[in-house]
């Protein structure tokens, strides 16, 4: 008998009707013969409803209690998905993060999966009951609750799905598959119907927000095959024709050989540039700058060092622009006079463009094309990185739109 996992997002969740249409959904699978483990993300805008409510309380909230009121949203999905199931006859039983136990780390707010119990997830399944356990949280070894994060949800789902070697998991959004890259940007943007793990896992790490970027990697390294696909379809469509639909996320071997070159266009606007001038030459000036920075847990991006002039050389990378300010105080107050730093000079006006394929490893070629195409458009790049399977450039974020459709056109992503 397959096992299957289920998690619906927030917008699936969104009213008591919609989560009478999942119960209808997840019981079909359940008629059909599947073990069902469903997790649900909390209402549509209830995690944002109770942290608003904390900061009224509190503009800084501690972590431990913001977290504990934060996990509320996904408690109530859990009970009320499991009473719409029972209304149908079905036995279903709701588990909160510490219930299972998820175990994590003890970094509120953000933390992190170590551990997953499955013996009461088979126990239950063996009885013939479907299993619906909260997403986003979990508990530390101290016996506190903790979050995940943003799309948390995400993460618990694959975490379970390869704690209990689950044969699929399936992540239904309010949109109905991985496109080429956004439809409201590009009009002619295409639906995938396979992508690879380290595609999807680029696409989601440059501002893909259909996926979280930690559930792919959970996904990827416990080989848990996911297919993303939509909630807002009819419930009572036929199973065969629900498992061909929205995309699958596959390994690379199961593709065919004539996979596209480029699969997608991603974008981020998210993006804040640094550049710390007249920095001495000297090994160790890198960690010096970027040491600071780790140690205040702002992630960095893209990273530029100037040819050394007279001794002296140019640091440049990108940090999420929610961190920016922070970072400048981090550089100004500490950094800058301890390695003798002229000037730190910053821009919050700049987004990150990335094109992703796994193609890219045997095709040349791909950069000159992507750079041509920028040029033809008058775009300026500012910063370029790249890794096996993606280029991404920095450049004025007027023109991000702009680039997003002419590259999308470029490689004939509209064709796929």
């Amino acid at each position: 008998m397959a096992l299957i996992v289920h998690k619906y997002g927030g917008t699936s969740m969104g009213s008591t009707e919609r989560i009478k249409n999942v119960a209808k959904r997840v019981a079909k699978w359940h008629d059909a013969g599947y073990q069902m483990v469903v997790v649900p993300s909390a209402m549509s805008g209830e995690t944002n409803r109770l942290i608003a409510l904390a900061r009224e309380i509190m503009p800084q909230p501690d972590q431990r209690e913001l977290d504990l009121i934060a996990s509320t949203g996904e408690q109530v999905s859990i009970g009320l998905l499991s009473m719409a199931l029972q209304a149908l006859g079905k036995q279903a039983v709701a588990y909160a993060g510490w219930q299972v136990p998820i175990r994590t780390d003890s970094a509120f707010t953000k933390a992190r999966i170590q551990s997953i119990d499955d013996a009461k997830i088979k126990a239950d399944l063996a009885a013939g009951k479907i299993v619906i356990i909260a997403g986003f949280q979990g508990v530390d070894e101290n016996n506190n609750i903790t979050t995940l994060g943003r799309g948390g949800s995400d993460t618990s789902a694959v975490a379970v799905a390869a704690a209990v070697k689950a044969d699929e998991c399936l992540i239904y959004t309010d949109v109905d598959g991985v496109y080429t890259t956004d439809p409201r940007v590009v009009s002619e943007a295409r639906r995938l119907k396979k992508i690879t793990f380290e595609e999807m896992l680029e696409m989601a790490s440059l501002g893909s927000k259909v996926l979280q970027i930690r559930s792919v990697e959970f996904a990827g390294n416990y080989k848990v095959p996911t297919r993303v696909l939509s909630s807002l379809t009819d419930p009572m469509m036929s199973l065969e024709e629900e498992t061909k639909s929205g995309t699958l996320i596959s390994f690379e071997e199961d593709n065919h050989m004539e996979q596209a070159v480029i699969s997608g266009i991603a974008f981020s606007r998210d993006e804040a540039k640094i550049t710390v001038l007249g920095v001495p030459d000297r090994p160790g000036i890198a960690f010096q700058i970027l040491g600071a920075i780790a140690e205040a847990n702002i992630e960095v991006d893209m990273i530029i060092q100037n040819q050394s002039v007279d001794g002296k050389t140019d640091f440049t990378f990108t940090v999420p622009r929610g961190d920016y300010a922070r970072s400048m105080d981090i550089l100004n107050n500490t950094v800058k006079q301890q390695i003798g730093a002229t000037s730190i000079v910053g821009d919050t006006q700049v987004s990150k463009v990335s094109v992703v394929g796994v193609g890219m490893r045997s095709h040349v070629g791909i950069a000159a094309k992507m750079f041509k195409t920028l040029f033809d458009e008058g775009i300026n790049i500012q910063m370029i990185s790249t890794s096996e399977i993606k280029i991404s450039v920095l450049i004025n974020e007027k023109y991000m739109e702009l680039a997003v459709r002419a590259l999308h056109k470029a490689f004939g992503l509209e064709n796929v």
